[in-house]
């Protein structure tokens, strides 16, 4: 092989090598490839500017999950209506969503019905168990998992709150949702806590906002001393016209703290905010692998005690010291 031959083999290495390393070579960040872009379904009971959904947004971005980068929230909101739970959480389902999003006993029996295969993650409910959501807090088994807090004792300790401020409290009406089924086992707590304080409970059914004034009426009609807002998304979505009928026949009143802020005198209830942060744990390691099957429910204790002191002056009530020391949270 002469010289010019060897050159001529050479050059074409050369040029062979170069354009291969021009291949391998790493792509600028415009050209990079896109990656997994995670799609969430969230099953909305309150509105999309609730502050537990606000709260889930954050807690995702900690996390590192950031809408129109690697998230997207696929939104369905019910507003208070159970009856839409279905449709819409099957819309969820078809989207093929990586995680399902909920929260309450109406919305986790809807995502139940919907799949057994895309995970559940339930932001807040009641009592997973007692609701048959799932067999077991520890191993869920399934493909649900979340936060729960235990609604029937919080509703009891309730109606000991009102008769430490109001002491001679003997009727107390109770306003809640018919269609939600985890009030079943909260009535029996009530009545159970009620009997040992000598108190009448007053059952209150409602189905909508149109039944908020023959409520108002019945209220009267027996006489009621005092009202208990039961934790529903519906009335949830009404809080402030609830609070505001309380008001006319100037009785105090307990609910969540949403409600409090409403104008309720008290709110006894579970920190949603923090809890529906808190969600966005689940859903992380659900992303990464985890099998909702093996991750247990987590008991919320995040429960806290709103005292509107704004309320109370306008009702002419001293809230007893015993009751202020414990608060939270006060609203002037």
């Amino acid at each position: 092989m002469c010289s010019s031959d060897l050159v001529t083999i050479e050059r074409r290495a050369f040029l062979s090598s170069l354009a291969l390393g021009m291949l391998a070579a790493p792509l600028s960040a415009a050209e990079q490839p896109v990656g997994k872009v995670y799609r969430i379904g969230l099953m909305g009971l309150d509105s999309a500017e609730a502050p537990g959904h606000t709260a889930l947004r954050q807690g995702l971005r900690d996390l590192g999950y950031e809408e129109g980068k690697n998230l997207v929230i696929e939104y369905r909101a019910a507003e208070g209506r159970y009856d839409r739970l279905p449709s819409l959480t099957a819309e969820l389902v078809r989207l093929k969503v990586d995680v399902l999003v909920t929260n309450s006993t109406p919305g986790a029996w809807a995502a139940k019905q919907a799949t057994t295969t895309i995970p559940v993650v339930v932001a807040i409910i009641g009592d997973a168990v007692a609701a048959g959501i799932v067999p077991s807090l520890a191993r869920p088994g399934g493909n649900i998992t979340g936060s729960q807090f235990h609604f029937p004792d919080i509703m009891a300790k309730r109606i000991e709150l009102l008769r430490e401020v109001v002491p001679r409290l003997m009727r107390a009406a109770l306003i809640f949702n018919v269609a939600n089924q985890a009030v079943g086992p909260a009535l029996t707590a009530m009545d159970r806590t009620a009997r040992a304080l000598n108190v009448e409970i007053q059952p209150i059914e409602i189905k909508g906002p149109q039944d908020f004034d023959v409520a108002l009426n019945t209220i009267g009609q027996r006489r009621s001393e005092a009202v208990i807002v039961a934790d529903d998304s519906m009335l949830r979505s009404h809080g402030q016209t609830i609070a505001d009928l309380v008001a006319k026949r100037r009785l105090p009143s307990i609910g969540d703290q949403e409600y409090a802020k409403d104008g309720g005198l008290l709110a006894y209830a579970v920190n949603r905010v923090e809890v529906w942060r808190r969600a966005a744990v689940f859903i992380d390691k659900i992303l990464k692998g985890a099998n909702p099957a093996e991750l247990p429910f987590e008991q919320t204790d995040r429960i806290a005690l709103l005292i509107n002191l704004k309320t109370a002056k306008t009702l002419g009530l001293t809230i007893p010291q015993s009751v202020l020391v414990r608060a939270d949270g006060i609203i002037q």
